[in-house]
């Protein structure tokens, strides 16, 4: 169609879409339009429909590495329709063309007749509210959408400059959703498609994958829930690198968490990285390696965001009071620790205390005799400082692979059971029973242990210490086991609550 000129679109469905719905929410809105649209749905062609009383016709032009679609409207005809434009339709949605009694058709006759004849089509109602907007110079628009009578909401940005759509998309916190367009979005509509959304947390000494399904009301319920030790940190020191065997043990874990994902027919995937990453100085070769490798696009966010997704995550979903709250997620390179009220966080650090380095300087993976075991308690306590002088929580809830494994170990679950271990409380005495069944046997040994996943033998002995000195550090007696940890947050945050 002569004067027009094609643009890069990007567009994403769902209910709620977490940061980005602040992010639009706090832009000045423009124009405000509300149409009635009739998509043609069913073929495996271009974009059909009726709209303004014109069958209207977009063909797919291009897809580029960033999953842009390049879309071109071809035609914009009026009804009665031509039968040579009937034809044009059917090809267009790659449907044999039945055979058309009529010269032209009314939209009507164009739906019993030749429509209906196909038996694959399905003429969908759709009434669209738009609101639009612009973001880095691209035309954007946030979509109320009711189809057939279901409802769903769809975000997209546009321009003929595909860059700055990468760039829009990405600063409005979208980056990880699917590229979805029209057709798509309302055929899993109206099938019913569940809203599942998926993140990896790339962790020092772990990769932690899960993948939540919006319960309509009801927040989340998990789809996928696992980990895999891949000890990416492994030999890692402060400013050294993460080695070529690590990054490939990381990149082996990803590629399946990702192609999982994709088989559950997830519409985003975010990948986060944590103190391992963040320390080490090749970490930008890692991550790139990682994205050209399993094409997960990884933050590295700070021990900050950290500490607070992770506590979000953790206290919402157990009976604590309203009172003081402290949480603690020590992994295998860095523990992050938040202090707040109910939901209101007050405070929140990440310090370097993590189970892998104490693990390679003490020998924590052998057999410890005593003088050793107290050596490595009072590095740890030396370094966890911060913590001295802190007010006694009224509720402490520690969270992550370390004390997760506890949980499990103290159950004698043989096989993890988030539901059993989420809301476990364990005690000092608790603590310390675990603390000498770890440290009277080595790591061979430690993996016979009903509960403790055999990968997690060389380092739980230092985790079991640093949860000690934490309880310690804040006077607490007991605490709470959280199962849910960063992941969770970043689901909430990122895809909405």
């Amino acid at each position: 169609m002569p004067g027009i000129i094609p643009r890069w679109e990007w567009r994403t469905f769902g209910s709620r879409f977490g940061v980005a719905d602040d992010r639009f929410g706090a832009l000045t809105p423009g124009a405000i339009q509300e149409s009635d649209e009739i998509y043609l749905l069913g073929g495996t062609g271009d974009n059909v429909k009726v709209r303004d009383d014109l069958m209207d016709i977009k063909v797919l032009r291009e897809t580029d590495a960033d999953g842009l679609e390049r879309w071109e409207p071809v035609m914009k005809a009026g009804f009665p329709l031509p039968a040579a434009d009937v034809r044009r339709v059917f090809e267009s949605l790659d449907i044999e063309t039945p055979p058309l009694d009529r010269d032209a058709y009314t939209l009507d006759q164009f739906i019993a007749e030749p429509m209906a004849a196909t038996g694959r089509l399905h003429a969908s109602r759709v009434h669209k509210r738009r609101v639009r907007y612009t973001v880095d110079g691209c035309t954007s628009e946030v979509t109320d959408v009711i189809a057939d009578g279901r409802p769903s909401r769809t975000i997209a940005i546009e321009s003929e400059d595909a860059r700055a759509v990468v760039r829009a998309v990405a600063a409005m916190g979208l980056a990880g959703y699917a590229n979805t367009n029209y057709t798509k979005g309302l055929t899993d509509l109206l099938a019913g498609a569940p809203e599942r959304f998926a993140v990896v947390d790339v962790g020092t000494n772990s990769i932690k994958f899960h993948v939540g399904e919006r319960q309509a009301g009801r927040g989340w319920s998990r789809v996928v829930d696992r980990a895999e030790v891949t000890q990416l940190g492994e030999g890692l020191r402060e400013g050294g690198d993460i080695s070529p065997a690590a990054l490939e043990r990381a990149i082996t874990a990803i590629s399946g968490m990702v192609e999982e994902a994709r088989r559950l027919g997830v519409r985003g995937v975010v990948g986060v990285a944590t103190a391992g990453v963040r320390m080490a100085a090749n970490s930008s070769d890692v991550v790139e390696r990682i994205r050209e490798r399993t094409g997960l696009e990884l933050t590295t966010i700070s021990g900050d965001d950290e500490s607070r997704l992770a506590y979000v995550a953790a206290t919402g979903s157990l009976a604590t009071n309203d009172g003081s709250r402290a949480t603690f997620d020590t992994g295998g390179g860095s523990t992050q620790l938040t202090f707040g009220h109910g939901n209101e966080v007050d405070d929140r650090f990440s310090v370097n205390v993590g189970a892998v380095r104490f693990t390679e300087a003490f020998e924590l993976a052998k057999v410890v005799e005593d003088a050793r075991l107290q050596d490595a308690k009072d590095a740890i306590a030396t370094d966890l400082g911060r913590l001295d002088g802190r007010a006694r929580p009224d509720a402490l809830v520690g969270l992550g692979g370390a004390l997760t494994n506890m949980a499990a170990v103290r159950h004698g679950l043989a096989t993890y059971d988030p539901d059993v271990v989420h809301g476990t409380v364990m005690d000092r005495a608790e603590i310390d029973r675990q603390v000498e069944l770890y440290r009277s046997r080595d790591a061979e040994a430690r993996r016979s242990i009903v509960g403790l996943q055999p990968k997690r033998a060389e380092v739980i002995l230092a985790g079991a210490l640093i949860v000690r000195t934490v309880m310690d550090k804040l006077g607490s007696d007991a605490l709470t086991v959280s199962d849910r940890g960063l992941r969770h947050g970043v689901l909430i945050e990122r895809f909405g609550a």
